[in-house]
């Protein structure tokens, strides 16, 4: 199909960015991350939680073609952990030390974003100890089973638990992201105890209206969490969540499984996405596989600048 100009800017008007965790450990040189980046046509980068601290000079040599649109912590990877992990250290553990541990790889990552530029640090609260047997049970499997009451009740008992620690962490927080004018956004995760729920994020946004916090939608993780019906349906948490969404993770899984296909690859209805891809201010980020397949990609790029346009 051939575009006019105007045809092609319109396409091209919704901002794309992808996440460094798809090629971080096939290059060596940021500047090699970024320039398939920019090759695959897409606008600007996330900084992944597999970027090494080796690779933030080359990517900083491309800001001028490829800005930084968000860095998901913990980045760079923590010095001496073996490979980068966003729940590495969680800041809603029941452990004090482990806490202070996530908020100097924070402090860390945050100066990272103030130096590439970027104003939104994608974040993994943790999980709430519900010791339920939901989460392990099921995986590998793809059956879905309903959790049962009992469940439900313990989880949203020690939710509530989980959520007055977060805060009382958040709060040690606030300066750094002040002071470097950034946003930490709570990504929802794909797990029956992933902290926060809609529920539980809907109540944070509100007690802490004001404040340098907001969420981040992953498209995989939602339909996760509706297929195995631990959480509301994809569609009615993005619509319920909306006005606090600060950017999305394009994901696309089959089922039950946190795939990170690309998008057209599963089954996530990305069209009923559109509402919220369309409000302003939130960024939109592909964030694959390693293995998932250049032209795959690039096919995915296509679909979402048609379908969102």
């Amino acid at each position: 199909m051939c575009l006019s100009n105007a045809g092609y800017d319109i396409m091209r008007s919704m901002r794309f960015a992808l996440s460094t965790n798809w090629n971080n450990l096939r290059h060596e040189d940021g500047a090699a991350v970024a320039d398939e980046a920019i090759v695959l046509g897409f606008d600007a980068l996330e900084l992944g939680y597999a970027t090494p601290p080796e690779q933030i000079a080359g990517i900083k040599t491309r800001l001028d073609r490829i800005p930084v649109d968000s860095v998901h912590a913990y980045c760079p990877v923590p010095i001496g952990a073996p490979s980068g992990h966003p729940e590495i250290y969680q800041l809603a553990d029941p452990h004090e030390d482990l806490r202070a541990m996530a908020r100097i790889c924070l402090a860390r990552t945050f100066a990272c974003a103030a130096e590439v530029g970027a104003k939104v640090v994608v974040f993994h609260a943790g999980y709430v100890n519900a010791q339920s047997r939901w989460d392990y049970f099921l995986h590998g499997t793809r059956r879905v089973c309903e959790p049962t009451a009992a469940d439900r009740r313990r989880r949203a008992k020690r939710g509530r638990i989980t959520m007055d620690i977060f805060k009382k962490e958040f709060e040690k927080l606030v300066p750094g992201l002040e002071k470097h004018g950034l946003v930490f956004a709570l990504e929802n995760l794909p797990r029956f105890e992933g902290f926060p729920s809609t529920d539980e994020a809907e109540t944070l946004m509100k007690e802490l209206a004001g404040a340098p916090i907001a969420l981040w939608f992953d498209t995989g993780h939602a339909r996760v969490r509706e297929c195995r019906k631990w959480d509301v349906a994809m569609a009615d948490a993005s619509t319920r969540l909306a006005g606090w969404i600060r950017g999305m993770h394009l994901n696309d899984v089959e089922d039950v499984h946190d795939d990170h296909f690309a998008p057209g690859k599963g089954k996530v209805d990305f069209a009923a996405l559109k509402p919220l891809a369309a409000r302003d201010g939130v960024l939109h980020v592909v964030e694959p596989h390693p293995d998932v397949k250049a032209e795959d990609l690039r096919a995915g790029l296509e679909l979402m600048r048609r379908m969102w346009r």
